[in-house]
């Protein structure tokens, strides 16, 4: 099964494909359902081909994925269009598109470039497939509201169509995301990429009797219910098995607007998961890194549509934390033990440290050194925007990741 992993920048990218995606999905600026992610613009489809490149040469190809899901006004055509162009050189493998009106537009301009079909189209039945299969599309990314029972039934009558499913991440309280709460109270539609997530705050209820007006009578939320319209988070990490007899071609992680922390760890975690399941590493090896998973920031975890609808109907808190703040990655290997510390947020050295690879779980530090690059000498804290080098005796790699404990009261998640 092909591991799907979100990339809302140039850097996500990179590490999504290193902690084990197969295929990476990201979105060009103004075309895409997340354009609070940083996406991807100006010259950065160089950097992806070589990176794509390097990949290649190790044996390790990987898929780019380009979403085009907003509802394409009449306007947004021809802004695509103006910039068609620009788009022809990234090396996209295919696009991700909702609206049907784009099939003929880039059947035209991008003859060669296959059409993967967005969860926003509420594709949940094998006759829409097939109506799919036969404009041409290669994939279909299924409505989240698709059991395990209706992805079999759907394989065994289309079993030349590729089923992509989503196993984790934030879920919409609306069907297949499709929904007006941000739109009404704030002007910005989640159909246009604009979300607020406004689903995730908290609300009061009263209910106000006819022959009362003015007089309101306060509607109580019970345990569990804390938040009227946010649901849990999708996690499927324990379920793969189900998935894969139930015939899913690829799995898909939720988070192009998440951390780079939270791409890592997440996908690193499907990465050994899926490893496992096909026999490349045992189970017990991939166990540490599936623990992980919960030291990302994260609503209560359910399982969604895929086994029942009560699941699904639970909604929990808005707010997520991690046990962990991320300190920065490690850039360029100096040698002597040195290494480029690219900060993300401040740190002393009296704070223990914890070093994270694609197939490093965690190695805990408290005997490293900070030097200012510049000059040597020995420092004792850095933050975000200060050149830094890290001595440690620890064996690190370009790309691991840097993170240190929550201290109390710390609103820094990672």
């Amino acid at each position: 099964m092909e591991l799907v992993a979100p990339a809302g920048n140039l850097e996500k990218l990179h590490y999504a494909w290193e902690y084990g995606a197969d295929a990476a999905y990201i979105g060009l600026k103004n075309f895409s359902l997340r354009v609070k992610a940083d996406n991807f613009f100006t010259d950065e489809y160089k950097t992806i081909s070589a990176l794509k490149e390097h990949y290649a040469k190790q044996g390790k190809p990987k898929k780019l994925l380009c979403a085009l899901n907003i509802s394409f006004h009449n306007e947004d055509i021809k802004a695509f269009l103006a910039e068609a162009d620009y788009f022809r050189l990234y090396p996209i493998d295919a696009f991700i598109i909702q609206d049907i009106g784009m099939v003929s537009v880039l059947r035209k301009h991008f003859p060669d470039t296959p059409i993967n079909l967005s969860t926003q189209a509420n594709c949940i039945n094998y006759e829409a497939v097939r109506v799919y299969r036969d404009l041409g599309f290669k994939r279909v990314v299924l409505g989240r509201e698709a059991s395990l029972a209706d992805i079999a039934e759907i394989k065994a009558h289309v079993p030349e169509m590729e089923l992509e499913c989503f196993v984790h991440g934030a879920m919409c309280i609306a069907y297949s995301g499709r929904c007006l709460i941000s739109a009404y109270l704030t002007g910005r539609s989640a159909n246009a990429g604009a979300c607020t997530h406004s689903c995730r705050w908290d609300y009061s209820l009263a209910v106000e009797e006819k022959e009362r007006p003015g007089e309101y009578f306060p509607v109580e939320e019970g345990d569990g219910y804390t938040a009227l319209f946010s649901s849990k988070d999708l996690c499927m990490i324990d379920y793969l098995t189900d998935l894969k007899k139930a015939g899913a071609d690829a799995l898909k992680i939720e988070g192009r607007m998440k951390s780079l922390y939270y791409t890592a760890l997440v996908t690193r975690a499907y990465r050994k998961r899926i490893d496992a399941l096909f026999g490349k590493i045992s189970p017990a090896e991939a166990e540490p890194f599936v623990k992980e998973l919960y030291n990302t920031a994260h609503r209560a975890f359910g399982t969604g549509f895929y086994f029942s609808k009560d699941d699904a109907n639970k909604t929990t808190r808005g707010e997520s934390k991690s046990p962990y703040s991320m300190a920065g990655t490690i850039g360029k290997e100096l040698g002597g033990n040195r290494y480029e510390f690219i900060s993300m947020n401040k740190i002393t050295t009296d704070m223990p440290l914890e070093y994270i690879g694609p197939d490093i779980c965690a190695i805990e530090d408290c005997n490293y050194t900070l030097l200012d690059p510049e000059t040597g000498a020995t420092r004792d804290w850095v933050c975000h925007g200060h050149p830094c080098i890290i001595e440690t005796n620890v064996p690190l790699r370009s790309g691991f990741i840097v993170r240190t404990k929550n201290r109390e009261n710390s609103e820094t998640t990672a």
